[in-house]
């Protein structure tokens, strides 16, 4: 029973789109992850997704609309659902998902991540 500084856990994160987990909970994992740039279009078949911005903001981008996300914000996107982060500039976000979710959803590409680093 730890407490976790965000900040000292950033820094550990150095390639963008790379998450990181920081803690486990009910079969959920608490990932850290730096965004900048577009990721890639995809979406989660079993899985919600809650992305918390702790420093900076992002676009969640999906094919009718966008929506911006400001730090001390959160989005979820339902599973099922096409979306697309981006990142104007480089941004720290918080996720809250089941342990078995894949970054890149139904997606196999230079951004997925099969193995996290454990921080």
């Amino acid at each position: 029973m730890n407490k976790v500084n965000l900040a000292e856990k950033f820094s550990l994160v150095k390639d963008y789109w790379s998450p990181a987990i920081a803690g486990e909970l009910n079969g959920q994992q608490v990932k850290l992850v730096k965004f900048k740039g577009p990721f890639t279009w995809h979406h989660h078949e079993n899985e919600d997704e809650l992305f918390y911005v702790v420093k900076g903001s992002f676009i969640m981008e999906f094919r009718e609309r966008n929506v911006q996300v400001n730090e001390g914000e959160f989005i979820i996107v339902p599973h099922g659902v096409e979306h697309r982060p981006n990142a104007p500039e480089e941004v720290w976000v918080m996720l809250f998902e089941p342990a078995s979710t894949l970054n890149t959803g139904n997606q196999q590409n230079e951004f997925t991540k099969k193995e996290l680093d454990i921080i």
